[in-house]
């Protein structure tokens, strides 16, 4: 069961939610058509180009993606730099953008709930076990790096 409990799993817990409110649960509400389906097609493919930047990042690094995992190298060169946490931010803004693209006004809260879960089961702890393995070194990280943007 444990490889469920990945990222990837409960983006795709929320995306399907979302299309799910989106097509039988409308409510007659909508975020406006082609503006809203602009601006989702834009934070999809940003989220998916920082997700590419921090795979690309990680594995030069050879480093793990896989958040269970204790990391190799603590990366902080490339999209790290600018964020510690690039590929659930890229998450969100996937989720967002699907919601705008799907028209599921409805589903807005999940992207909160979504952030809650993806921090509490994933961000924290990985954030733990790199303090605990890097101390001083991911100190000065966190004091230079901000955890989302």
């Amino acid at each position: 069961m444990k490889w469920i409990d990945i990222p990837p799993v409960w983006l795709l817990g929320a995306v399907v939610l979302a299309w799910l409110q989106a097509t039988y649960y409308p409510m007659g509400l909508s975020f406006g058509g082609a503006v809203a389906d602009f601006l989702g097609g834009i934070l999809v493919g940003g989220g998916v180009i920082l997700m590419a930047l921090a795979f690309t990042e990680m594995r030069k690094h050879r480093t793990t993606v896989i958040p269970h995992r204790d990391a190799s190298t603590m990366v902080q060169s490339g999209i790290f730099s600018r964020s510690r946490n690039p590929i659930y931010l890229g998450d969100l803004l996937v989720l967002a953008g699907l919601i705008l693209r799907f028209d599921a006004v409805l589903a807005l809260p999940l992207i909160p709930l979504f952030l809650w879960v993806i921090e509490k089961r994933f961000v924290i702890p990985e954030e733990n076990r790199l303090r605990l393995k890097y101390r001083a070194d991911f100190a000065r990280y966190c004091e230079k790096t901000r955890r989302w943007i």
